[in-house]
C-alpha cells in the first residue's frame, strides 16, 4: 500500500515537472515571436526613416554628350571627375551618353545624376524627367548666346529680311532639334511672315554646324543657321572661311547650356553639387577642362524660369518634334 502511495506520488510530481517545462517553453516561444515581431517594425521604421531622411550617396554620374571635336571627352573630364570626387566626398565618374535622348532617359530612370543638357533638351527633361537645373554656363563672359544667319560673301541676300522675301532658297542646318541651328531661326522666321518653312525653303539637314557653314562656302546652300560663331570651327580646314563667309543676322538671345540633376537626388547633395562646380570659377585649371570640354568660361546659377523662352519656342514645334 506504501509503495502505490509512493508510486502514485512520484507520478504526479512527474506531471507536474512535465507540466512546468511545458509551460516554460511556451512562455519563450511567445517572447520571441513578440521580439521578431518588434524587430520587423523597427526594421520597417528605420526604413521609412531613412526615406523620409534623403537617399544615402555613395557615387555620382555624370552625363555628357560629345560635341563635335570632343570625341575623347572621357579623358578630357578626367580631372573634373578627380575634382568633383575630392570636394564632394565620393567617386564621380564621367558617362559618355549616344544623344540626349538617351541621356534624358538616364536621367529619369535615375541612373545618371548630373547631366550637362543643351537649352531645348533642358526642356524636354523636365518636361519627361522632371530634372532640376542648377547651373549654367558662361561664354565670353555671358550666360546667353544668339543664333546667326550666314551667307556666301558673294551673295546679293544682306539681311534676314531677304530670306523673308525670297521663295526656294536653300536653306542648310544641323538638324531641326538644334536649338540655335534650326528651332531659334525657324520660330522667328514664322515671326516674320514665312507661314510654312517647308515650302518657303528648301531644308538640307547636314549633321552638324560645321557642315552647314561648309554647305554656304562651297556654294551648296543659300544660306545657313548656325551658333554664333561657328565658322571658326572650320577655320583649320578652310583659313579664308570668315572672308569667303558672311553673317547677316542673328536671333534674339538663347539662355546657355545647363548643369541639371535627376529628379530624387536628396537637396543636401544637390547644394553641394552646386557649390563645388561653383567653385570653378575660382579655379584657373579647372576651368581650362571646362573650356576643353564645351568651351566655357565659367558657370553661374541658372532657375527653370532662365529658359521661358526656349519653352515657348518648343511649344511652337512640339508636335514636329515628337512625331
Amino acid at each position: 500500500m506504501k509503495f502505490e502511495l509512493r508510486r502514485f506520488l512520484l507520478l504526479f510530481a512527474l506531471v507536474m515537472v512535465i507540466s512546468v517545462i511545458a509551460a516554460c517553453g511556451n512562455g519563450e516561444s511567445d517572447d520571441s515571436g513578440s521580439e521578431g515581431s518588434e524587430e520587423s517594425e523597427a526594421a520597417e521604421n528605420t526604413e521609412e526613416s531613412s526615406e523620409e531622411s534623403g537617399e544615402e550617396i555613395e557615387s555620382l554620374s555624370m552625363g555628357f554628350i560629345p560635341s563635335s571635336d570632343a570625341g575623347n571627352i572621357a579623358t578630357t573630364a578626367e580631372p573634373l571627375e578627380e575634382f568633383l570626387s575630392e570636394e564632394l566626398g565620393i567617386e564621380v565618374e564621367a558617362e559618355v551618353m549616344v544623344d540626349y535622348s538617351g541621356l534624358i532617359e538616364a536621367m529619369r530612370t535615375q541612373q545618371v545624376d548630373i547631366g550637362f543638357l543643351a537649352p531645348f533638351s533642358f526642356v524636354q527633361a523636365e518636361e519627361r524627367a522632371d530634372v532640376d537645373v542648377i547651373l549654367k554656363s558662361v561664354r565670353n563672359g555671358s550666360e546667353s548666346y544668339v543664333a546667326q544667319y550666314v551667307v556666301n560673301a558673294d551673295s546679293d541676300i544682306e539681311s534676314v529680311e531677304d530670306l523673308v522675301d525670297q521663295e526656294g532658297l536653300v536653306w542648310a542646318f544641323p538638324d531641326t532639334l538644334s536649338t540655335s541651328g534650326y528651332l531659334f531661326p525657324a520660330m522667328q522666321l514664322k515671326e516674320m511672315g514665312v507661314d510654312e518653312l517647308e515650302s518657303h525653303f528648301d531644308q538640307l539637314s547636314v549633321g552638324g554646324h560645321d557642315n552647314a557653314i561648309t554647305q554656304v562656302y562651297d556654294g551648296q546652300a543659300d544660306f545657313a543657321t548656325t551658333f554664333d560663331d561657328a565658322r571658326v570651327t572650320v577655320e583649320e580646314d578652310l583659313p579664308d572661311v570668315m572672308d569667303q563667309v558672311k553673317v547677316i543676322g542673328n536671333t534674339d538671345e538663347i539662355p546657355n547650356d545647363t548643369i541639371s540633376v535627376r529628379s530624387e537626388l536628396p537637396d543636401d547633395m544637390k547644394q553641394q553639387i552646386t557649390d563645388a562646380f561653383m567653385s570653378l570659377n575660382e579655379n584657373e585649371e579647372m576651368l581650362e577642362i571646362m573650356y576643353e570640354i564645351y568651351e566655357w568660361d565659367g558657370i553661374a546659377e541658372a532657375e527653370s524660369e532662365d529658359y521661358d523662352i526656349v519653352r515657348e519656342v518648343y511649344a511652337e514645334f512640339e508636335s514636329d518634334l515628337n512625331e
